[in-house]
Protein backbone atom coordinates (compact mmCIF):
# COMPACT_ATOMS: atom_id res chain seq x y z
CA UNK A 1 0.00 0.00 0.00
CA UNK A 2 1.60 3.37 -0.89
CA UNK A 3 2.43 5.78 2.31
CA UNK A 4 0.17 8.62 1.09
CA UNK A 5 -2.71 6.34 1.13
CA UNK A 6 -2.47 5.34 4.76
CA UNK A 7 -4.97 6.99 5.95
CA UNK A 8 -7.39 4.82 8.26
CA UNK A 9 -5.98 1.50 9.80
CA UNK A 10 -3.11 1.79 12.21
CA UNK A 11 -1.26 -1.29 13.50
CA UNK A 12 -1.24 -2.33 17.05
CA UNK A 13 2.32 -1.60 16.97
CA UNK A 14 1.55 2.29 16.20
CA UNK A 15 -1.41 2.46 18.25
CA UNK A 16 0.97 1.62 21.23
CA UNK A 17 3.51 3.94 20.19
CA UNK A 18 0.60 7.00 19.30
CA UNK A 19 -0.30 6.26 23.41
CA UNK A 20 2.91 6.02 24.92
CA UNK A 21 3.83 9.33 22.78
CA UNK A 22 1.01 10.99 24.46
CA UNK A 23 1.92 10.07 27.61
CA UNK A 24 5.15 11.21 27.42
CA UNK A 25 6.75 7.47 27.48
CA UNK A 26 9.48 8.16 25.47
CA UNK A 27 11.59 5.07 26.06
CA UNK A 28 8.59 3.16 25.39
CA UNK A 29 7.49 4.91 22.27
CA UNK A 30 11.16 5.08 20.76
CA UNK A 31 11.36 0.96 20.61
CA UNK A 32 8.21 0.35 19.03
CA UNK A 33 8.64 3.52 16.59
CA UNK A 34 12.19 1.66 15.37
CA UNK A 35 11.08 -1.88 15.71
CA UNK A 36 7.90 -1.06 13.37
CA UNK A 37 10.40 0.78 11.07
CA UNK A 38 12.63 -2.01 10.28
CA UNK A 39 9.70 -3.79 9.19
CA UNK A 40 8.04 -1.12 7.28
CA UNK A 41 10.44 1.84 6.31
CA UNK A 42 8.14 3.62 4.35
CA UNK A 43 5.29 4.40 6.31
CA UNK A 44 5.47 8.29 6.55
CA UNK A 45 3.04 8.11 9.76
CA UNK A 46 5.80 5.96 11.76
CA UNK A 47 8.17 8.08 10.31
CA UNK A 48 6.61 11.35 11.73
CA UNK A 49 6.00 10.12 15.28
CA UNK A 50 9.83 8.91 15.59
CA UNK A 51 10.51 12.88 14.76
CA UNK A 52 8.04 14.21 17.39
CA UNK A 53 10.07 11.84 19.71
CA UNK A 54 13.35 13.49 18.12
CA UNK A 55 11.66 17.12 18.92
CA UNK A 56 10.65 16.51 22.43
CA UNK A 57 14.33 15.44 23.40
CA UNK A 58 15.89 18.36 21.58
CA UNK A 59 17.46 16.49 18.60
CA UNK A 60 15.66 19.17 16.16
CA UNK A 61 18.05 18.42 13.14
CA UNK A 62 16.88 14.65 13.46
CA UNK A 63 13.66 15.86 13.36
CA UNK A 64 14.00 17.89 10.62
CA UNK A 65 16.10 14.97 8.61
CA UNK A 66 12.55 12.27 9.32
CA UNK A 67 9.98 14.71 8.83
CA UNK A 68 11.43 15.59 4.87
CA UNK A 69 11.96 11.68 3.91
CA UNK A 70 7.84 11.62 5.84
CA UNK A 71 6.78 14.29 3.39
CA UNK A 72 9.11 13.09 0.21
CA UNK A 73 6.70 9.53 0.72
CA UNK A 74 3.42 11.58 1.06
CA UNK A 75 4.05 14.89 -0.29
CA UNK A 76 0.33 15.94 1.25
CA UNK A 77 0.99 14.78 4.75
CA UNK A 78 0.14 18.04 6.32
CA UNK A 79 1.05 17.04 9.78
CA UNK A 80 4.01 15.96 8.70
CA UNK A 81 4.61 19.43 6.55
CA UNK A 82 3.20 20.84 10.26
CA UNK A 83 5.44 19.17 12.25
CA UNK A 84 8.40 20.33 10.23
CA UNK A 85 7.86 24.17 10.37
CA UNK A 86 7.66 23.84 14.38
CA UNK A 87 10.71 22.03 14.20
CA UNK A 88 12.60 24.52 11.54
CA UNK A 89 11.16 27.83 13.86
CA UNK A 90 12.65 26.03 16.77
CA UNK A 91 16.08 26.31 14.67
CA UNK A 92 15.91 29.70 14.22
CA UNK A 93 15.08 29.15 10.59
CA UNK A 94 12.03 31.39 10.15
CA UNK A 95 12.33 31.82 6.67
CA UNK A 96 12.75 28.16 6.09
CA UNK A 97 9.54 27.73 8.51
CA UNK A 98 7.42 30.06 6.39
CA UNK A 99 7.95 28.64 3.12
CA UNK A 100 6.46 25.30 4.89
CA UNK A 101 3.79 27.54 6.62
CA UNK A 102 2.97 28.78 3.29
CA UNK A 103 2.36 26.21 1.71
CA UNK A 104 -0.15 24.62 4.72
CA UNK A 105 -2.13 27.85 4.36
CA UNK A 106 -3.12 27.67 0.63
CA UNK A 107 -4.36 23.79 1.18
CA UNK A 108 -5.94 24.72 4.68
CA UNK A 109 -6.71 28.61 4.73
CA UNK A 110 -8.61 28.40 7.38
CA UNK A 111 -6.23 26.63 10.19
CA UNK A 112 -5.90 28.57 13.05
CA UNK A 113 -2.61 26.78 14.57
CA UNK A 114 -0.35 27.61 11.34
CA UNK A 115 -1.58 31.11 10.94
CA UNK A 116 -0.12 31.80 14.70
CA UNK A 117 3.02 29.92 13.42
CA UNK A 118 2.96 32.40 10.59
CA UNK A 119 2.49 34.83 13.15
CA UNK A 120 5.47 33.87 15.40
CA UNK A 121 7.98 33.40 12.06
CA UNK A 122 7.37 36.59 10.82
CA UNK A 123 8.01 38.48 14.42
CA UNK A 124 11.42 36.90 13.90
CA UNK A 125 12.13 38.43 10.84
CA UNK A 126 10.65 41.86 11.68
CA UNK A 127 7.49 41.64 10.28
CA UNK A 128 5.54 42.72 13.32
CA UNK A 129 2.67 44.35 10.99
CA UNK A 130 1.51 41.17 9.24
CA UNK A 131 2.11 39.09 12.29
CA UNK A 132 -0.17 41.40 14.39
CA UNK A 133 -2.57 40.90 11.78
CA UNK A 134 -2.67 37.48 11.82
CA UNK A 135 -3.01 37.55 15.52
CA UNK A 136 -6.07 39.35 15.17
CA UNK A 137 -7.29 37.15 13.02
CA UNK A 138 -6.37 34.11 14.77
CA UNK A 139 -8.45 35.29 18.21
CA UNK A 140 -11.23 37.05 16.52
CA UNK A 141 -12.21 33.20 15.37
CA UNK A 142 -10.70 31.70 18.33
CA UNK A 143 -11.00 34.12 21.06
CA UNK A 144 -10.54 32.35 24.42
CA UNK A 145 -6.38 31.56 23.76
CA UNK A 146 -4.52 32.84 26.51
CA UNK A 147 -1.39 31.94 24.84
CA UNK A 148 -2.04 33.56 21.84
CA UNK A 149 -3.29 36.66 23.18
CA UNK A 150 0.08 36.56 25.43
CA UNK A 151 1.99 36.19 22.03
CA UNK A 152 0.13 39.05 20.50
CA UNK A 153 0.66 40.98 23.77
CA UNK A 154 4.84 40.40 23.40
CA UNK A 155 3.89 41.56 19.34
CA UNK A 156 2.59 44.72 20.37
CA UNK A 157 4.98 45.40 22.89
CA UNK A 158 7.48 45.13 20.33
CA UNK A 159 6.08 47.94 17.90
CA UNK A 160 5.82 50.34 20.83
CA UNK A 161 2.18 49.91 21.37
CA UNK A 162 2.37 49.37 25.08
CA UNK A 163 -1.23 50.09 26.56
CA UNK A 164 -2.57 47.47 24.02
CA UNK A 165 0.32 44.96 24.52
CA UNK A 166 -0.76 45.54 28.59
CA UNK A 167 -4.42 44.91 27.47
CA UNK A 168 -3.71 41.20 25.50
CA UNK A 169 -1.77 40.58 28.66
CA UNK A 170 -4.38 41.18 31.05
CA UNK A 171 -6.69 39.20 28.91
CA UNK A 172 -4.20 36.19 28.89
CA UNK A 173 -4.27 36.98 32.93
CA UNK A 174 -8.12 36.96 33.10
CA UNK A 175 -8.58 33.59 30.96
CA UNK A 176 -6.07 31.54 32.56
CA UNK A 177 -4.96 32.92 35.36
CA UNK A 178 -2.28 30.45 36.05
CA UNK A 179 -0.42 31.70 32.81
CA UNK A 180 3.01 32.52 34.91
CA UNK A 181 4.55 33.91 31.41
CA UNK A 182 1.84 36.40 30.86
CA UNK A 183 2.27 37.53 34.44
CA UNK A 184 6.00 38.15 33.65
CA UNK A 185 5.50 40.00 30.31
CA UNK A 186 3.40 42.16 32.45
CA UNK A 187 6.26 42.67 35.25
CA UNK A 188 9.19 42.74 32.34
CA UNK A 189 7.44 45.79 30.67
CA UNK A 190 9.49 47.36 33.72
CA UNK A 191 6.21 50.42 33.71
CA UNK A 192 3.29 47.91 34.81
CA UNK A 193 2.86 48.26 38.82
CA UNK A 194 0.98 44.85 40.35
CA UNK A 195 -1.82 46.19 42.47
CA UNK A 196 -2.81 44.05 45.79
CA UNK A 197 -5.45 42.17 43.59
CA UNK A 198 -2.70 41.42 41.55
CA UNK A 199 -0.46 40.34 44.12
CA UNK A 200 -3.16 38.14 45.62
CA UNK A 201 -4.03 36.02 42.13
CA UNK A 202 -0.41 35.58 41.43
CA UNK A 203 -0.14 34.36 45.14
CA UNK A 204 -3.10 32.14 45.01
CA UNK A 205 -1.91 30.44 41.80
CA UNK A 206 2.15 29.68 43.08
CA UNK A 207 -0.17 28.32 46.20
CA UNK A 208 -1.39 25.63 44.34
CA UNK A 209 0.55 22.06 44.06
CA UNK A 210 -0.30 21.33 41.06
CA UNK A 211 0.86 24.57 39.67
CA UNK A 212 3.42 23.87 36.42
CA UNK A 213 7.11 24.55 37.11
CA UNK A 214 7.52 26.80 34.15
CA UNK A 215 4.03 28.92 35.37
CA UNK A 216 5.58 28.83 38.65
CA UNK A 217 8.79 29.82 37.89
CA UNK A 218 7.46 32.59 35.84
CA UNK A 219 4.79 33.75 38.82
CA UNK A 220 7.97 33.97 41.18
CA UNK A 221 9.74 36.44 38.88
CA UNK A 222 7.12 38.75 38.71
CA UNK A 223 6.30 38.64 42.43
CA UNK A 224 10.06 39.43 43.03
CA UNK A 225 9.53 42.54 40.91
CA UNK A 226 6.13 43.18 42.86
CA UNK A 227 7.48 43.00 46.25
CA UNK A 228 10.68 44.98 44.82
CA UNK A 229 8.69 48.24 43.91
CA UNK A 230 6.76 47.35 47.32
CA UNK A 231 10.38 47.94 48.83
CA UNK A 232 10.60 44.59 50.55
CA UNK A 233 13.99 43.65 48.93
CA UNK A 234 13.77 40.08 51.76
CA UNK A 235 10.28 38.75 50.69
CA UNK A 236 11.13 40.04 46.89
CA UNK A 237 14.91 38.14 47.20
CA UNK A 238 12.70 34.97 48.11
CA UNK A 239 11.11 34.83 44.97
CA UNK A 240 13.53 35.65 42.58
CA UNK A 241 15.20 33.05 44.47
CA UNK A 242 12.94 30.49 43.86
CA UNK A 243 12.27 31.23 40.42
CA UNK A 244 16.17 31.15 39.85
CA UNK A 245 16.37 27.67 41.48
CA UNK A 246 13.71 26.58 39.68
CA UNK A 247 15.09 27.32 36.30
CA UNK A 248 18.62 26.61 37.11
CA UNK A 249 17.50 22.84 37.94
CA UNK A 250 16.21 22.46 34.26
CA UNK A 251 19.15 23.98 32.16
CA UNK A 252 22.89 22.15 32.16
CA UNK A 253 25.15 25.16 32.64
CA UNK A 254 28.66 24.53 33.70
CA UNK A 255 30.45 27.83 34.73
CA UNK A 256 33.65 25.66 33.94
CA UNK A 257 32.91 25.30 29.91
CA UNK A 258 33.12 28.92 30.06
CA UNK A 259 35.86 29.80 31.74
CA UNK A 260 38.10 26.99 29.39
CA UNK A 261 36.06 28.49 26.26
CA UNK A 262 37.98 31.57 27.23
CA UNK A 263 41.30 29.94 27.96
CA UNK A 264 41.08 28.16 24.62
CA UNK A 265 40.22 31.65 23.01
CA UNK A 266 43.39 33.51 24.73
CA UNK A 267 46.11 30.67 23.89
CA UNK A 268 44.66 30.35 20.53
CA UNK A 269 44.22 34.30 19.52
CA UNK A 270 47.28 36.11 20.36
CA UNK A 271 48.62 38.75 18.69
CA UNK A 272 50.69 37.13 16.22
CA UNK A 273 47.93 35.06 15.37
CA UNK A 274 45.95 38.12 13.84
CA UNK A 275 48.83 39.69 12.45
CA UNK A 276 49.38 36.98 10.76
CA UNK A 277 45.85 37.16 8.88
CA UNK A 278 45.63 40.63 9.26
CA UNK A 279 43.94 40.71 5.18
CA UNK A 280 41.40 38.11 6.11
CA UNK A 281 37.42 38.02 5.94
CA UNK A 282 35.56 40.43 4.02
CA UNK A 283 35.93 43.89 3.88
CA UNK A 284 32.54 45.13 4.16
CA UNK A 285 32.43 47.68 7.05
CA UNK A 286 28.26 47.33 7.11
CA UNK A 287 27.83 45.29 10.91
CA UNK A 288 27.97 46.97 14.30
CA UNK A 289 28.38 44.66 16.81
CA UNK A 290 27.16 45.94 20.35
CA UNK A 291 28.06 43.35 23.16
CA UNK A 292 29.10 42.19 26.25
CA UNK A 293 26.79 41.21 29.47
CA UNK A 294 22.71 41.12 28.86
CA UNK A 295 21.49 43.86 31.12
CA UNK A 296 24.24 45.73 30.83
CA UNK A 297 22.81 49.00 28.37
CA UNK A 298 23.32 47.44 24.92
CA UNK A 299 19.55 47.92 23.50
CA UNK A 300 20.06 51.73 24.72
CA UNK A 301 23.55 52.08 22.72
CA UNK A 302 21.95 50.25 19.89
CA UNK A 303 18.93 52.76 20.25
CA UNK A 304 21.28 55.44 20.30
CA UNK A 305 22.91 54.42 17.12
CA UNK A 306 19.56 53.78 15.04
CA UNK A 307 18.90 57.21 15.65
CA UNK A 308 21.24 57.79 13.02
CA UNK A 309 20.25 58.53 9.57
CA UNK A 310 23.12 55.68 8.07
CA UNK A 311 21.82 53.06 11.05
CA UNK A 312 19.40 50.64 10.95
CA UNK A 313 18.72 48.85 14.34
CA UNK A 314 18.22 44.94 13.70
CA UNK A 315 17.89 43.01 16.77
CA UNK A 316 20.00 40.15 18.57
CA UNK A 317 20.97 38.29 15.80
CA UNK A 318 21.42 34.57 16.04
CA UNK A 319 24.00 34.31 13.18
CA UNK A 320 27.45 34.85 14.25
CA UNK A 321 26.71 31.82 17.13
CA UNK A 322 25.08 29.78 14.25
CA UNK A 323 28.40 30.27 12.17
CA UNK A 324 30.96 29.43 15.65
CA UNK A 325 28.53 26.09 15.53
CA UNK A 326 29.98 25.27 12.15
CA UNK A 327 33.51 25.52 12.86
CA UNK A 328 35.48 22.51 14.35
CA UNK A 329 36.99 22.00 17.35
CA UNK A 330 36.14 26.05 18.10
CA UNK A 331 37.77 28.30 19.54
CA UNK A 332 40.56 26.37 19.04
CA UNK A 333 39.88 25.58 15.17
CA UNK A 334 39.91 29.15 14.75
CA UNK A 335 43.74 28.38 13.60
CA UNK A 336 42.72 25.71 11.03
CA UNK A 337 40.43 28.00 8.99
CA UNK A 338 41.46 29.36 5.52
CA UNK A 339 41.78 32.96 4.04
CA UNK A 340 39.02 31.86 1.53
CA UNK A 341 36.74 30.18 4.01
CA UNK A 342 36.98 33.38 6.64
CA UNK A 343 35.54 35.27 3.90
CA UNK A 344 33.13 32.91 2.85
CA UNK A 345 32.00 33.07 6.68
CA UNK A 346 32.39 36.46 7.07
CA UNK A 347 30.25 37.25 3.09
CA UNK A 348 27.51 33.99 4.89
CA UNK A 349 26.59 36.38 7.93
CA UNK A 350 26.00 39.19 5.50
CA UNK A 351 23.21 37.10 3.80
CA UNK A 352 22.05 35.89 6.77
CA UNK A 353 21.86 39.15 8.42
CA UNK A 354 19.93 40.61 5.54
CA UNK A 355 16.69 38.40 6.32
CA UNK A 356 16.24 40.87 8.83
CA UNK A 357 17.01 44.34 7.19
CA UNK A 358 14.60 46.44 6.40
CA UNK A 359 16.12 49.74 5.01
CA UNK A 360 19.05 50.77 2.86
CA UNK A 361 20.81 52.31 5.20
CA UNK A 362 24.67 51.37 4.91
CA UNK A 363 24.99 50.07 8.44
CA UNK A 364 23.23 47.98 10.86
CA UNK A 365 23.43 46.85 14.60
CA UNK A 366 23.46 43.22 15.71
CA UNK A 367 22.87 43.41 19.18
CA UNK A 368 23.34 40.03 20.18
CA UNK A 369 25.19 40.61 24.05
CA UNK A 370 26.62 37.48 23.89
CA UNK A 371 28.94 37.84 21.15
CA UNK A 372 32.10 38.67 22.89
CA UNK A 373 32.88 35.36 23.14
CA UNK A 374 33.08 35.95 19.38
CA UNK A 375 35.41 39.08 19.23
CA UNK A 376 38.48 37.03 17.72
CA UNK A 377 35.61 35.40 15.81
CA UNK A 378 34.70 38.82 14.03
CA UNK A 379 37.65 40.58 13.78
CA UNK A 380 38.85 37.24 11.57
CA UNK A 381 36.03 37.35 9.08
CA UNK A 382 34.59 40.97 9.45
CA UNK A 383 37.91 42.51 10.01
CA UNK A 384 35.99 46.62 9.01
CA UNK A 385 32.87 45.63 11.32
CA UNK A 386 32.60 47.82 14.15
CA UNK A 387 32.44 46.05 18.06
CA UNK A 388 30.95 47.70 20.81
CA UNK A 389 31.64 47.02 24.31
CA UNK A 390 28.44 47.77 26.47
CA UNK A 391 29.65 47.28 29.91
CA UNK A 392 28.38 48.28 33.45
CA UNK A 393 28.71 48.10 37.06
CA UNK A 394 29.06 44.21 37.93
CA UNK A 395 26.95 44.45 41.13
CA UNK A 396 24.21 46.69 39.08
CA UNK A 397 24.70 44.43 35.83
CA UNK A 398 24.54 40.75 37.60
CA UNK A 399 21.70 41.69 39.99
CA UNK A 400 19.82 43.02 36.85
CA UNK A 401 20.49 39.80 35.07
CA UNK A 402 19.37 37.82 38.82
CA UNK A 403 15.79 39.26 38.50
CA UNK A 404 15.44 38.73 34.73
CA UNK A 405 13.65 35.60 32.77
CA UNK A 406 14.69 35.04 29.69
CA UNK A 407 12.79 33.40 27.03
CA UNK A 408 15.89 31.58 26.11
CA UNK A 409 19.88 31.41 26.40
CA UNK A 410 21.51 32.93 29.18
CA UNK A 411 21.83 30.08 31.39
CA UNK A 412 24.62 31.32 33.28
CA UNK A 413 21.82 34.10 34.95
CA UNK A 414 19.98 31.75 37.54
CA UNK A 415 22.88 31.35 39.98
CA UNK A 416 24.46 34.40 41.55
CA UNK A 417 27.87 32.39 41.27
CA UNK A 418 27.40 31.49 37.77
CA UNK A 419 26.83 34.99 37.14
CA UNK A 420 30.11 36.39 39.10
CA UNK A 421 31.93 33.77 36.88
CA UNK A 422 30.59 34.95 33.97
CA UNK A 423 30.72 38.16 34.25
CA UNK A 424 34.84 37.63 35.60
CA UNK A 425 35.10 35.72 32.43
CA UNK A 426 33.78 38.45 30.36
CA UNK A 427 36.15 41.03 31.47
CA UNK A 428 39.26 38.89 31.29
CA UNK A 429 38.13 38.02 27.52
CA UNK A 430 37.84 41.26 26.60
CA UNK A 431 40.70 42.41 28.93
CA UNK A 432 42.81 40.16 26.09
CA UNK A 433 40.86 41.63 23.28
CA UNK A 434 42.17 44.82 24.29
CA UNK A 435 45.96 43.42 24.86
CA UNK A 436 46.32 41.96 21.37
CA UNK A 437 44.21 43.97 19.27
CA UNK A 438 44.36 47.44 20.90
CA UNK A 439 41.49 49.88 19.53
CA UNK A 440 39.70 47.56 17.63
CA UNK A 441 36.34 47.54 20.45
CA UNK A 442 35.01 50.57 21.41
CA UNK A 443 33.81 50.70 25.05
CA UNK A 444 30.57 52.41 26.54
CA UNK A 445 30.66 52.57 30.16
CA UNK A 446 26.84 52.66 31.39
CA UNK A 447 27.09 54.89 34.03
CA UNK A 448 29.32 57.50 32.12
CA UNK A 449 26.98 57.08 29.49
CA UNK A 450 23.92 58.01 31.74
CA UNK A 451 25.89 60.77 33.62
CA UNK A 452 26.87 62.69 30.91
CA UNK A 453 25.17 61.10 27.31
CA UNK A 454 26.52 63.89 24.56
CA UNK A 455 30.09 63.07 25.21
CA UNK A 456 29.98 59.74 25.17
CA UNK A 457 27.51 59.86 21.85
CA UNK A 458 29.71 61.78 19.72
CA UNK A 459 32.97 59.36 21.13
CA UNK A 460 30.40 56.14 20.23
CA UNK A 461 29.71 57.89 16.75
CA UNK A 462 33.17 58.76 16.15
CA UNK A 463 34.43 54.97 17.20
CA UNK A 464 31.90 53.75 14.40
CA UNK A 465 33.05 56.10 11.35
CA UNK A 466 29.66 58.14 11.64
CA UNK A 467 29.29 62.12 12.09
CA UNK A 468 27.48 63.81 14.70
CA UNK A 469 23.94 63.37 14.71
CA UNK A 470 21.92 65.57 16.71
CA UNK A 471 18.92 62.60 16.41
CA UNK A 472 20.90 60.68 18.21
CA UNK A 473 20.58 62.82 21.73
CA UNK A 474 16.79 62.26 21.60
CA UNK A 475 17.29 58.27 20.83
CA UNK A 476 13.61 57.62 23.02
CA UNK A 477 11.63 59.22 20.22
CA UNK A 478 12.97 57.20 17.35
CA UNK A 479 9.91 55.15 16.77
CA UNK A 480 11.22 51.44 15.65
CA UNK A 481 10.69 48.04 16.75
CA UNK A 482 12.82 46.70 20.05
CA UNK A 483 12.62 42.85 21.21
CA UNK A 484 14.29 43.02 24.07
CA UNK A 485 13.61 42.96 28.21
CA UNK A 486 14.99 46.98 27.95
CA UNK A 487 11.93 47.72 24.91
CA UNK A 488 9.87 50.19 27.16
CA UNK A 489 13.12 52.08 29.02
CA UNK A 490 14.65 53.06 25.90
CA UNK A 491 11.51 55.03 24.82
CA UNK A 492 11.78 57.08 28.15
CA UNK A 493 14.79 60.07 28.03
CA UNK A 494 17.90 58.50 28.98
CA UNK A 495 18.44 58.29 33.13
CA UNK A 496 19.97 57.03 36.56
CA UNK A 497 18.19 55.02 38.68
CA UNK A 498 18.48 51.60 38.29
CA UNK A 499 22.11 51.38 38.99
CA UNK A 500 21.49 51.53 42.65
CA UNK A 501 18.92 48.87 42.56
CA UNK A 502 20.74 46.06 43.81
CA UNK A 503 21.91 47.96 46.93
CA UNK A 504 18.60 46.72 48.89
CA UNK A 505 19.24 43.35 48.09
CA UNK A 506 23.22 43.90 49.52
CA UNK A 507 22.75 41.03 52.58
CA UNK A 508 21.91 38.65 49.72
CA UNK A 509 24.37 38.95 47.28
CA UNK A 510 27.84 37.71 49.11
CA UNK A 511 27.70 34.78 46.45
CA UNK A 512 28.13 37.08 43.63
CA UNK A 513 30.45 39.20 45.23
CA UNK A 514 32.84 36.24 45.99
CA UNK A 515 32.74 35.47 42.24
CA UNK A 516 33.29 38.94 40.74
CA UNK A 517 36.43 39.27 43.01
CA UNK A 518 39.07 42.36 42.52
CA UNK A 519 36.22 43.31 39.05
CA UNK A 520 33.75 44.85 41.51
CA UNK A 521 36.64 47.21 42.97
CA UNK A 522 38.72 47.69 39.72
CA UNK A 523 35.43 48.78 38.00
CA UNK A 524 35.37 50.35 35.02
CA UNK A 525 38.73 48.89 34.23
CA UNK A 526 39.50 45.38 34.49
CA UNK A 527 41.64 43.96 37.43
CA UNK A 528 45.22 44.07 36.33
CA UNK A 529 46.44 40.67 36.90
CA UNK A 530 42.33 39.08 36.10
CA UNK A 531 43.33 35.27 36.63
CA UNK A 532 40.85 32.61 35.72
Amino acid sequence: MPASSRTTRFPPMLVDAALALHDNRLDVAEPLLRTYLKRDPFDARAIRMLAELAGRIGRNRDAETLLRRALELAPGFTAARANLAIVLYRQNRAVDALAELDTLLAAEPEHLGHANLKAAALGRLGGFEEAIALYERVLGAAPAQPKVWMSYGHMLKTVGRQGDGVAAYRRATALRPALGEAWWSLANLKTVRFDDADVATMAAQLADPTLATEDRFHLDFALGKAWEERGDADRAFTHYDAGNALRRAQIAYDAEETTRFVDAIVATCDAGFFAARADWGCPAPDPIFVLGMPRAGSTLVEQILASHRLVEGTTELPDLPALARRIADYPAGLSALTPERARELGEEYLRRAAVQRRTDRPFFVDKLPNNWAHVALIRLILPNATIIDARRDPRACCFSNFKQHFARGQGFSYALDDMGRYYRDYVRMMAHVDRVQPARVHRVIHEALVDAPEPQIRALLAACGLDFDPACLSSHRTERAVRTASSEQVRQPIFRGGDRAWRPFAAHLAPLEAALGDTIDCYPEPPASLSR
